[in-house]
């Protein structure tokens, strides 16, 4: 499980979207995968950045899949409800509370609007499986998670990721966590200050 909170990491993802909302263009139904989600936070923090950045009828076409490791159905209940106590909402920029973010009806709580919600899906994946929830995703974002693995683990599942993503797809994580060399045959660095990177066509790959 990630530990997070909204907007954290804000530049990091900001920048992520500004490479993203373009490879989108003539998509028809992009989906996103955010693997460590926790109480989904993150995803919910990348959808209302898309949100900002895209018009309403590409913004209402995008999926957001969220994982993480779940035994007891606790963040599937969260994500689903979008309901939120006030004090984690405090590091929220100025306007994002009042524009995304509506009373529940419980003392103190506040729930993510249905247009953002309705973007996220929750599912349970242990991403030491090695074994992707699926293919031809736009964007693979794991954060603060990888840092936990021992290195040969990190790279079978950065395999993973390679394998989850469209061509051309794009894979973002931590600032912290360097690309093993072994993989950089699978990725390219997309800038030279960050860690974001868009995966190889499969020729290039292979020579």
């Amino acid at each position: 499980m990630a530990f997070t909170f909204f907007f954290r990491d804000q530049q990091v993802l900001e920048r992520v979207v500004d490479h993203l909302v373009p490879a989108l263009a003539g998509r028809r139904h992009p989906r996103i995968w955010d693997a460590g989600a926790a109480m989904g936070q993150e995803p919910y923090t990348l959808a209302i950045l898309l949100a900002e950045r895209m018009g309403r009828f590409a913004f209402n076409n995008v999926r957001i899949d969220a994982t993480d490791v779940e035994s007891t159905g606790q963040f599937a209940r969260i994500i689903a409800s979008g309901s939120y106590p006030r004090e984690e909402l405090a590091r929220l920029p100025e306007g994002i509370l009042e524009k995304y973010f509506e009373p529940n009806g419980e003392a103190g709580h506040f729930r993510v609007i249905e247009k953002i919600r309705s973007r996220v899906v929750f599912q349970s994946h242990d991403l030491l499986s090695f074994r992707e929830i699926g293919q031809g995703y736009a964007l693979v974002l794991c954060k603060n998670v990888l840092l936990h693995f021992p290195p040969r683990d990190r790279i079978e599942v950065l395999r993973m990721f390679h394998r989850a993503l469209a061509s051309g797809g794009l894979f973002a994580t931590e600032h912290t966590q360097e690309l093993p060399a072994e993989l950089s045959p699978l990725f390219e660095r997309v800038i030279p200050d960050g860690q974001l990177f868009r995966k190889r066509e499969a020729e290039r790959c292979a020579s």
